[in-house]
């Protein structure tokens, strides 16, 4: 007989019972997977990525199956902070939930004032600052790839925000050296990182010889990008192994979720397998706990980066 496994984990000073969230945007703020379970089975929800003010988002088409996955480009559409603040986070506490606020901005400003709306906001978790986001102060230079402006914003935030809520930065894998930007937001203020956002990709439709999206460019996530993502938690786990990570990317069994943790992964996001699934969250989950239990590990914890130990 196998006993149970422990499946909490921390980030930072944050304590979750269940290792599996979702990811970002791909459950807006519960509502939809509400229907299918209780939100507080899970580790938290990670909201959408919220931004100052209400947007539209971009044109239609926004998304596009491709092999193994789905590029979307849905442009950050969402209701603004302070309606947000006022439906969505009350609604989400009492499922008694937990909830990783996610944001989003154009310019370090304005990640500093979303910052400054949640300050007063009790019953969050975590704030994921999503700097996988156009700087339109940089000539549209996404701020995870640009080493300066992405330790700016943290900084930023960490300053107004002050040093009891946990910050995760959620990183761009389109970039040369993730370790160098990983360590650049570490030194900034975050205490985890949120490995990966989506991979930038592109389809032709071939009967109109024109871009599908009406964006031109999209993220690609689902099955196809989970060996990047490996790739990059394993590398950022490598260089600074005492900083908690949220992996994500093409997670759709528990196996995926183990390889993920394995690598250095703290916790699991779960997103595209979810349109298929709605329930896919709670089966991985479950999943994972047998295989832990079925490789010895009385905790989750002991797993994370098990894959870096030396050979006996």
């Amino acid at each position: 007989m196998t006993l149970p496994v422990d499946m909490s984990t921390t980030l930072g000073n944050a304590w979750f019972p269940a290792p599996l969230f979702t990811a970002s945007g791909c459950a807006s703020s519960g509502k939809e997977l509400a229907q299918f379970f209780p939100l507080n089975q899970i580790g938290a929800v990670v909201t959408k990525s919220v931004m100052s003010k209400p947007r539209h988002g971009r044109p239609t088409p926004r998304m596009a199956e491709t092999p193994s996955g789905m590029l979307n480009s849905i442009g950050l559409q969402g209701p603004g902070i302070d309606s947000f603040l006022a439906n969505d986070v009350p609604w989400l506490l009492e499922q008694k939930a937990r909830v990783i606020v996610s944001i989003a901005g154009e310019t370090v400003e304005e990640y500093s004032t979303l910052a400054r709306k949640l300050r007063s906001v009790s019953g969050i978790s975590a704030v994921e600052v999503n700097i996988s986001c156009p700087n339109v102060e940089n000539r549209g230079l996404v701020f995870a790839c640009d080493p300066d402006a992405s330790r700016r914003v943290i900084d930023g935030v960490r300053k107004t925000i002050g040093g009891d809520l946990p910050i995760i930065a959620k990183l761009s894998p389109d970039v040369t050296d993730l370790p160098s930007i990983a360590r650049g937001v570490v030194d900034a203020g975050a205490d985890g990182l949120a490995l990966i956002n989506t991979v930038l990709g592109m389809v032709i439709n071939i009967d109109s010889m024109r871009p599908h999206l009406g964006g031109k460019t999209g993220g690609l996530s689902g099955p196809a990008i989970k060996p990047v993502a490996v790739r990059a938690i394993y590398q950022v786990h490598a260089a600074l192994p005492k900083v908690p990570i949220l992996g994500m990317g093409g997670v759709a069994s528990g196996r995926d979720a183990l390889e993920l943790i394995l690598a250095g992964a703290s916790g699991v996001s779960i997103g595209t397998a979810s349109f298929g699934n709605p329930s896919a969250i709670i089966e991985i989950q479950n999943e994972l706990r047998d295989l832990l239990a079925a490789r010895g590990f009385a905790t989750m914890q002991q797993a994370i980066g098990y894959a870096h130990r030396e050979e006996a």
